[in-house]
């Protein structure tokens, strides 16, 4: 691993001008600032504390923070995993408080003593993504897929579970199908939309956009959900529930209102871990692995880390890993109850 001194002959400056770059030093320019900072990733500069190398993983929010959802444990459950056996420690991190005025995020992670980052975001952050890959800094970004040739990323696809959800509702009888998304939009949660277009459409079926219907990713926004189904004329006799936290909140809601479930709606559910199993009737999900994307996600970040000079400029990590889809007994013909 480089030190400052061989960064320094590298780029034919000084180690007082690569130490002032890295410490976001006013007096440095830009232009020096920015080929400090390429030439550290690429090379894998690693920050010390005392005599010993930092080891944190950021488990870093380039938006808002879901750190309490079943994915999100998850996934950290999965970094864990591989974590312990390799001596890193996880380190959960907002980058929109953690900056700095003037500082890159490679400069943050530095200040924070990280070595390599998982990155969580949403279609409004995107772009913090795109510029943690354009400084070279070793990040995978989770449960996000890219266009850009630079940014690694590590996703399920949901796509083909959901086609098969809504295939699954429509070859019961239902032909009002609603579908509930998280109010922060992502490309998971984009997928699932399209697949509920794109089957509704097959089957020349309607597709309404009162039956879009956002809600919260919280057990809370499962009860806001059925309320909202409740009003509407016609009435959805079916849906498609997302989010793992919202599907548990809307069977409670619905069981509170004394709604039979299959009988009076068809539930089908998005399972990180193994929520179906917790609820009653078990719940008729679209599945992913969050854990196994975990443990993918660290040991793309431990390739990373040993790969370095034009090598850590040209090589990306992508992988699609697959959902499933797995019936049971929140889902039946319109109006047939459970037994």
């Amino acid at each position: 691993m480089a030190s400052v001194r061989e960064i320094a002959r590298q780029l034919g400056i000084s180690a007082a001008t690569v130490s002032r770059a890295m410490n976001n030093h006013p007096l440095v320019a830009e232009e020096v600032r920015q080929r400090v900072i390429l030439a550290m990733n690429r090379s894998r500069y690693v920050p010390t504390v005392g005599r010993r190398e930092t080891m944190n993983i950021a488990f870093a929010y380039t938006g808002e923070a879901s750190i309490g959802s079943p994915f999100d444990a998850a996934l950290m459950q999965g970094m864990s995993d591989r974590m312990e056996q390799c001596g890193f420690d996880l380190m959960v991190l907002d980058l929109r408080r953690a900056m700095l005025p003037r500082e890159n995020y490679t400069q943050l992670f530095l200040r924070k003593g990280i070595r390599a980052a998982v990155l969580r975001t949403t279609a409004a952050t995107t772009g913090i993504c795109r510029e943690i890959a354009a400084e070279g800094f070793p990040a995978v970004v989770v449960g996000y897929h890219f266009d850009d040739p630079e940014v690694n990323y590590i996703y399920s696809n949901s796509y083909s579970g959901s086609c098969e959800a809504i295939t699954h509702l429509v070859d019961l009888g239902h032909t009002h199908i609603a579908i509930s998304l998280h109010v922060v939009e992502d490309s998971d949660h984009t997928d699932r939309l399209n697949a509920w277009r794109h089957v509704l459409k097959q089957h020349k079926l309607p597709v309404l956009d009162k039956f879009i219907i956002r809600a919260p990713a919280t057990l809370d926004g499962g009860a806001q959900l059925i309320r909202r189904i409740a009003a509407m004329s016609p009435r959805p006799t079916a849906v498609y529930i997302t989010d793992p936290l919202v599907a548990v909140g809307a069977i409670s809601e619905a069981r509170q209102m004394n709604w039979n479930i299959p009988g009076d709606i068809s539930i089908v559910g998005f399972d990180d871990s193994d929520i179906r199993f917790m609820v009653y009737p078990k719940l008729t999900a679209v599945c992913q692995d969050a854990r196994a994307v975990g443990q993918e996600a660290f040991d793309t970040l431990n390739r990373l880390l040993n790969i370095s000079g034009e090598d850590a400029k040209t090589t990306v990590f992508r992988r699609t890993l697959a959902t499933h889809f797995e019936v049971n007994g929140s889902t039946a013909s319109p109006g047939k109850a459970s037994l």
